[in-house]
């Protein structure tokens, strides 16, 4: 008598689907945010969501590596970022260790977000919450004694920005552009041109100063006293001088020659000050017009009037 023939079992649909994707799906990676307290962690990591990743917030450093394996075993999860912060209390210590051992299983990149303490005071103000550390102490001594225990994990991130320059939609902007997956991604840089005078003081955070009262001042032209370096006919003026557009030129060729090797360096923010006098005038314009040519270059610049008339 024949045997009767066994069906094979169908195969699972949803099985062979999984085992598809995750054949085309791309290496897993981990991104881990951490840093001051008040530097925008949250939005950072908001800003990860919006680009698809799998977030948790205050993870526990030990679970650290469980959570980046089962990253790696996840048929759906590609792409992971989690913060940990001070909140963590004394296992932070343990994180250097972790993350060296968690790079040799996941591709994992460290991003470490800081601000001046005059930027974070500011920020702990406005929204009136104390710091993780506790009330035992002022937030600037608290915020000192962060520094000092975040030390050796700002040693070993991959990127370091400061967003004291930033708000709040100009961080997300900057992760979103430098993160988001395209071919040929370029590390983007944050510049901004800010005018000032020279008898209200320098510019705190200027990284570039250029003096421009070598040009002709229009504070001495009746006419243009009360206007500022955006009036048509104030910018004409300081134009009308030979070495007012060869300066442009000259400052801005300078400036498309160095970016490049900022962003190599993983520079993530520029400011770059124009001042005069008394940062009405020729800062003013000059700043506008280095704007446009960089903007032109490709640039994502702003530009900021410290001492001008709003």
């Amino acid at each position: 008598m024949p045997r009767p023939h066994k069906q094979k079992p169908a195969a699972n649909p949803l099985k062979s689907t999984r085992v598809k994707d995750k054949k085309k799906r791309g290496p897993a990676e981990l991104v881990v945010i951490t840093g001051m307290s008040g530097s925008g962690k949250a939005s950072a990591l908001k800003a990860f969501e919006d680009l698809g990743y799998y977030c948790v917030d205050n993870l526990p450093v030990e679970l650290i590596p469980r959570f980046a394996e089962l990253a790696l075993q996840s048929g759906e999860i590609l792409r992971t970022a989690l913060v940990v912060d001070v909140r963590e209390g004394a296992q932070l210590e343990h994180l250097p260790a972790i993350l060296k051992s968690v790079r040799h299983t996941i591709a994992t990149r460290v991003i470490y977000l800081e601000a001046s303490d005059p930027v974070l005071l500011r920020r702990f103000s406005e929204t009136r919450r104390p710091h993780p550390l506790g009330t035992g102490a002022t937030v600037r001594d608290s915020l000192a004694a962060e520094r000092l225990h975040l030390r050796p994990i700002r040693k070993i991130a991959d990127l370091v920005i400061d967003t004291s320059k930033f708000n709040v939609h100009e961080l997300r902007s900057h992760l979103t552009e430098r993160f988001k997956q395209k071919s040929g991604t370029e590390q983007k840089l944050l510049i901004s041109c800010v005018s000032f005078g020279y008898k209200h003081g320098l510019p705190d955070d200027a990284d570039l100063v250029f003096d421009v009262r070598f040009l002709p001042n229009p504070h001495f032209v009746p006419e243009f006293r009360a206007l500022t370096g955006r009036d048509p006919r104030v910018a004409k003026y300081i134009r009308s001088f030979p070495q007012t557009q060869e300066f442009i030129n000259r400052i801005s060729e300078l400036l498309i020659y160095l970016l490049p090797h900022y962003i190599r360096e993983g520079k993530s923010y520029l400011t770059i000050s124009f001042g005069c006098t008394g940062g009405q005038h020729r800062s003013v314009m000059i700043a506008e017009e280095v704007n446009q040519h960089l903007k032109k270059a490709g640039y994502k610049v702003k530009v900021d009037h410290r001492d001008s008339p709003k």
